[in-house]
């Protein structure tokens, strides 16, 4: 058997260039991790003194009791050169007990110990000269593995911090440290940041075969909206958008990261600070606070020991919540959890208030008798279906609906392009009249199902469409459904999708496999990025 694997391990190195990643299932991190991180409010002002406090405040505060855990140091902790057998050290004059002192300080208040490290030779710090040395873990990972377990570290921050390196670079050497973490025996919780000063290779795979998190952006500020797609900083609503369709990744034990909170930091209002809070639960994503838990606010303390949006996070069936419906402002996205529930959070991107609304078949439910429990407040109020709120500018109601029963599969059927593998998708479940449909790895989501009702071909109950006059290298859409001609499709017996009055094919961008890539119109070849089988 294990010459049957080692030949197998042999065939992926030959055809991907990459070493086979094994799946990665440590017992960690079953739910999504809570905890606090140095780095928002410190950066490099760290010392021994400071992270006692902040355990210590994190217990006075309730945020233990509340499910964080973690108190993660982050970088400028080291020493910045090893001893001479080569040994991570702490820096003598900011953690002058040395970092097992430390560790055993967090442990003994009932919190885990977290420390930063950095796959290549240099930290993120030390990479821009605002602290001294080249310590990365480079050639070092399995002694540093058998450091941290000595000083009782319970959670790895693991952070590319250099612009070199393909992708399957990145999979080979964050391979290395979760092997080396893995062979000490002791469940630590790897999370792993591959976009630092490189190509944003997070949102590229699905990292949960390496680590139990990934950062899936650039690094957030206490900002709303930086403009970004995703670069330096980024603000909440930015990495919103490109989280959310990374849904399908998310299971216990590997979780999306979309960084650390901001949550009690200047920049973001009230409002916005409570939907920065409302979204991360609902996305699965890791909660670690980023704030001065010392003197935080009770209004921040609010907000971020809510418990039943913790509850919602925490929620053992470990799913992000999807999309199920967005038109570029009201979004409203559904979060199936262990007893039938389904959370449902209303999230208005826009300017001013606006009203949101969905219903309970939308989400998943079945049945015409519903209790909602307002996240926020409390309050629970009865519903024969309807959900819906009036919803501030930058704001995000949140409520459980439970009663009913659950439906098990999204209705319709998948198109799978022959050239990718990747499936016909609506970006962000955008049902915004004009939506260009994109290929994206297939999850079963709502916005890949596609009904196919005579001639029509529907998703989230817009139609697809060629635009009147349609030729080719014209887009693909959505649109309201009017019966018309440019709505109609004939999925023919090679595979292809025929629009009724263009003559043309649904066709793959230029035969690029990449998530996002565009579908759109082009004479028909029978070429395999015109090809579509169907997936029940």
């Amino acid at each position: 058997m294990r010459k049957i694997l080692t030949g197998l391990l042999a065939v992926c190195l030959l055809l991907t260039g990459a070493p086979a990643a094994r799946a990665l299932d440590n017992g960690v991190a079953r739910t999504p991790p809570m905890g606090w991180n140095s780095w928002n409010t410190f950066g490099c002002n760290i010392n021994e003194s400071l992270i006692r406090g902040m355990a210590d405040a994190m217990v006075s505060s309730g945020m233990r009791d509340a499910g964080y855990q973690y108190v993660v140091v982050d970088d400028c902790w080291m020493n910045p050169n090893r001893d001479s057998a080569g040994n991570l050290q702490g820096d003598p004059t900011r953690f002058p007990s040395g970092m097992k002192a430390l560790g055993d300080y967090i442990h003994a208040r009932g919190l885990k110990f977290g420390i930063y490290q950095a796959p290549l030779d240099k930290t993120c710090a030390q990479y821009f000269n605002s602290y001294p040395g080249a310590t990365g873990a480079q050639g070092h990972e399995a002694q540093d593995a058998r450091q941290f377990v000595a000083w009782g570290v319970d959670f790895l921050k693991y952070d590319w911090c250099s612009p070199a390196g393909s992708i399957n670079d990145q999979v080979a050497t964050f391979a290395k440290m979760r092997d080396a973490l893995a062979a000490t025996g002791r469940p630590i919780v790897y999370s792993i940041n591959p976009n630092s000063i490189h190509a944003k290779t997070g949102p590229q795979r699905n990292w949960g075969d390496v680590a139990n998190m990934w950062r899936t952006t650039e690094d957030i500020s206490a900002a709303w909206d930086t403009g970004q797609t995703n670069g330096y900083p980024m603000g909440v609503k930015n990495i919103v958008d490109v989280t959310v369709p990374l849904a399908g990744y998310a299971r216990p034990g590997s979780f999306n990261d979309p960084d650390m909170m901001e949550v009690g930091r200047s920049g973001l209002n009230e409002t916005e600070q409570r939907s920065h809070f409302a979204l991360w639960a609902i996305m699965a994503s890791p909660l670690i606070a980023g704030n001065d838990v010392r003197s935080q606010s009770t209004t921040t303390r609010d907000i971020l020991t809510n418990p039943r949006l913790i509850a919602i996070n925490q929620d053992t069936l470990g799913l992000q919540g999807t999309q199920v419906s967005y038109d570029g402002t009201r979004r409203v996205l559904a979060k199936r959890l262990a007893n039938g529930d389904v959370a449902v959070a209303l999230f208005n991107q826009g300017g001013s208030t606006t009203t949101i609304s969905t219903t309970a078949a939308a989400i998943g439910k079945s049945g015409s008798s519903f209790t909602l429990l307002d996240a926020w407040t409390g309050a629970t109020s009865s519903s024969t279906g309807g959900i819906s709120a009036s919803v501030p500018a930058h704001g995000t109601a949140v409520f459980r609906v439970s009663g009913g029963g659950v439906n098990p599969t999204p209705t319709g059927t998948t198109l799978v392009s022959a050239a990718s593998g990747r499936c016909l998708d609506v970006p962000n479940s955008n049902t915004a009249n004009g939506t260009q449909p994109v290929i994206w790895d297939c999850n079963g989501q709502t916005n890949q199902r596609w009904t196919v009702s005579g001639q029509s071909v529907q998703a989230l109950g817009k139609c697809l469409d060629a635009p009147t006059g349609a030729t080719a290298g014209s887009k693909a859409q959505l649109w309201d459904c009017t019966g018309g001609t440019n709505q109609q499709w004939t999925l023919n017996g090679d595979g292809t999708v025929r629009g009724v009055a263009s003559g043309l094919c649904l066709d793959v961008d230029r035969n690029l496999t990449a998530n996002g890539t565009p579908v759109l119109l082009w004479t028909c070849s029978a070429a395999a990025n015109q090809r579509w089988s169907r997936t029940s």
